[in-house]
């Protein structure tokens, strides 16, 4: 099993902006440190908690800061983009980190940001399938160009002068392209589907159950058997909130503190569904009735916290759960303690993943990396 990193980010309301962007660049660094796979990093406008409003630029920073660490967008939200800008940036950004770009697209998660851009009611997911083809066609085409699409439209023949090179769009490096990922959150949500049907690697988010992750396999499976094909748990990646301390009780003291990271995270979380009519969306089990979520009820059944030992036994059942997951992805929180959180991923990293992958039989983390003592 891999391991991966991921950042809505997450920092606390009004939050000085240079101090949370700061400690977003020290985290990815410290991922790369410690031999963690991949860094993924979302994009939100209009949200002061997670305000990555282009992760591209970004990863495009983070890129001669790191050496080994695979970089990832997660999720570019294709609706908001032009088609070609949001092709270009991309292959400009796989030139500039040649082989450790991954490209998680999606339709957006915020609908303060659906109504900033104007988007509300729109198809998004029908955008975004649009807009990846349109793509997928520029980074594979010569010019002159004419791809017709449903949303958009992309011509360009008049001002074609090949001899002056105008006229020409940028093209990956990574041949055919970068590979393509799609975050997954709802019960047997249909972005699983279309990851089957378009080989998109999953990602399932950390703000679901297990049961719900579970659905999520389920459906990638059943949709990969209607089209004949087998499924290949190697391409799913599964989101959760990880505490790691040296001992059990250090571990819940941080997770349940009054007000900490996680304590705040879930009260944040259940506030925005409670507002959006979904708060039974974060049922901790299928029967649970949703009168009875309450914000420290998901808190506990959604973190998984404890010493390296425990924290292993439960990736272990989680797999064992809800599918052969090949990555977990570990979800940054806001570094309110800081020495905690890097020890957590400290401990994570050395002693938490060799243990899982002892147990599963597999390849841990690169054995050449530097020693860190932890």
């Amino acid at each position: 099993m891999l391991l991966s990193f991921f950042m809505m980010p997450l920092h606390s309301v009004n939050r000085h902006y240079p101090t949370a962007l700061a400690e977003d660049v020290e985290a990815f660094k410290l991922a790369d440190e410690l031999g963690f796979e991949e860094a993924w990093i979302g994009e939100h406008y209009s949200a002061d908690i997670e305000q990555i409003s282009s992760p591209l630029m970004f990863l495009a920073h983070m890129a001669p800061q790191t050496k080994r660490i695979k970089l990832g967008t997660g999720v570019l939200p294709l609706p908001l983009y032009h088609p070609v800008m949001a092709a270009s940036h991309v292959a400009l950004l796989d030139h500039l980190a040649p082989g450790r770009l991954l490209l998680g697209i999606g339709t957006g998660g915020l609908g303060s940001d659906f109504e900033v851009f104007g988007m509300e009611g729109a198809d998004r997911t029908a955008m975004m399938l649009d807009s990846i083809e349109i793509m997928k066609k520029i980074w594979a085409s010569d010019p002159p160009y004419d791809i017709p699409g449903k949303f958009w439209n992309v011509k360009l023949s008049k001002s074609y002068w090949p001899d002056l090179g105008v006229g020409i769009l940028p093209k990956t490096l990574t041949k055919p392209h970068p590979p393509l990922a799609v975050s997954v959150s709802s019960p047997y949500s249909g972005s699983m589907r279309v990851a089957a049907r378009n080989d998109f690697m999953p990602i399932s988010a950390n703000f679901v159950a297990s049961w719900v992750v579970k659905t999520h396999w389920e459906t990638y499976c059943d949709e990969l058997a209607k089209l004949g094909r087998t499924p290949d748990g190697s391409k799913w990646r599964v989101a959760r909130s990880i505490h790691v301390a040296d001992t059990d009780e250090e571990a819940e003291r941080v997770v349940k503190k009054p007000g900490g990271a996680y304590d705040w995270y879930y009260d944040y979380m259940f506030q925005v569904y409670q507002r959006m009519g979904a708060a039974a969306l974060l049922a901790p089990f299928r029967d649970t009735d949703p009168a009875t979520i309450t914000p420290a009820l998901v808190r506990d059944n959604f973190v998984i916290y404890g010493s390296p030992e425990t924290v292993a036994r439960k990736i272990l059942a989680l797999r064992e759960e809800v599918g052969p997951f090949g990555t977990l992805m570990m979800t940054s929180h806001e570094w309110e303690d800081k020495p905690a959180m890097r020890r957590s991923m400290e401990l994570l990293a050395k002693r938490v993943m060799p243990a899982v992958n002892a147990a599963l039989g597999e390849a841990t983390l690169d054995e050449n990396l530097p020693a860190i003592a932890v």
